[in-house]
């Protein structure tokens, strides 16, 4: 765990974001007292079909629609 200051955060931030990204704890003080912690934020890995299998089928919006559905939303009955 390092400690620095507000200003050597201030001229350092780059660098240090790329220490916590290392997986360092990295905490900011004013003057010699502690208050605020910087630490990476764990970035999970895309999968694509991680829902495989868990979704159910899709309508075909380009099929055509059965009369007595298309009356309906044609003003019928």
């Amino acid at each position: 765990m390092k400690q620095v200051t507000v200003h050597a955060a201030k001229t350092n931030l780059s660098k240090l974001i790329d220490a916590a990204m290392a997986g360092e704890e990295i905490i900011i003080a004013k003057g010699s007292k502690p208050v605020v912690k910087l630490v990476a934020i764990p970035q999970g890995k895309f999968k694509m079909g991680m829902l495989e299998g868990m979704v159910g089928e899709a309508p075909d919006f380009f099929e055509p629609m059965p009369e007595s559905e298309l009356a309906l939303w044609e003003g019928g009955e």
